[in-house]
């Protein structure tokens, strides 16, 4: 399975997502958080579901964005261009059906070209078509969606500092991470903050961010035992 996530708050866009891919008993790590490159502009796209479809896509959307001579000024002009090559490998989706195999990439896009007035985020559907965040719907999740969102949905809000927001996105992987086998470090981030046109990608490994994982951990400990609890008396009295 996979973990994906990205958020846009007001000073910037945050992605980030897991490595790792189970096969049966075993387990790799793959990239599944993209970087792409257009003129001097760089984005990035990260999926779920099939591996096949998302590498097809990938490499037909690179081809075009290295061939093409006219400037992109926009980035949901890529998006167009991912979900237009999207539905190009819907072509495998009769052979998968007859292995029993959904056709299931959803993908999330980022990034900031010339025109764009702050970068952007992108959820993409199997089906090819697209919506955007905003600013009452800061984040997007794709693959084991529902273990980070309670932390986001409480804490994160478009005024969220951009440094915080990569906190509760990390945050929001190590939930996902203690409650799931099939999700697990190295994880991938990407950064695009505001007034910047390139995407910073760095992959962080489990003793880079054991630190506030166990912190948080702590943090969490400590809360319970502090946490008040007078309205639960009359379920103690003898």
């Amino acid at each position: 399975m996979t973990f994906g996530i990205g958020i846009k708050v007001r000073e910037g866009v945050v992605a980030l997502a897991d490595t790792q891919i189970v096969l049966g008993s075993e387990k790799v790590s793959k990239q599944k958080l993209a970087a792409l490159y257009h003129a001097d502009d760089s984005l990035f796209a990260m999926t779920s579901g099939l591996r096949s479809v998302r590498d097809k896509t990938l490499a037909y959307l690179s081809e075009r964005l290295r061939n093409r001579i006219e400037p992109i000024d926009r980035l949901h002009q890529v998006v167009n261009m991912f979900g237009e090559e999207l539905r190009r490998v819907r072509e495998d989706g009769v052979s998968l059906a007859r292995s029993n195999i959904s056709f299931n990439t959803h993908a999330i896009i980022g990034g900031c070209f010339g025109h764009d007035a702050s970068p952007q985020l992108y959820y993409v559907y199997p089906e090819g078509n697209w919506i955007e965040s905003a600013a009452d719907s800061p984040y997007f999740i794709i693959g084991r969606t529902s273990y980070g969102k309670p932390i986001l949905d409480r804490l994160l809000r478009y005024d969220t500092p951009l440094r915080s927001a990569v906190a509760l996105a990390l945050l929001a992987f190590d939930a996902t991470r203690a409650s799931v086998t099939d999700v697990d470090c190295p994880i991938d981030v990407a950064v695009v903050a505001e007034g910047n046109r390139h995407a910073t990608f760095h992959r962080f490994t489990q003793s880079e961010i054991s630190q506030v994982t166990d912190w948080w951990t702590r943090m969490l400990t400590d809360a319970l035992t502090v946490i008040p609890m007078e309205w639960a008396n009359v379920l103690f009295k003898n």
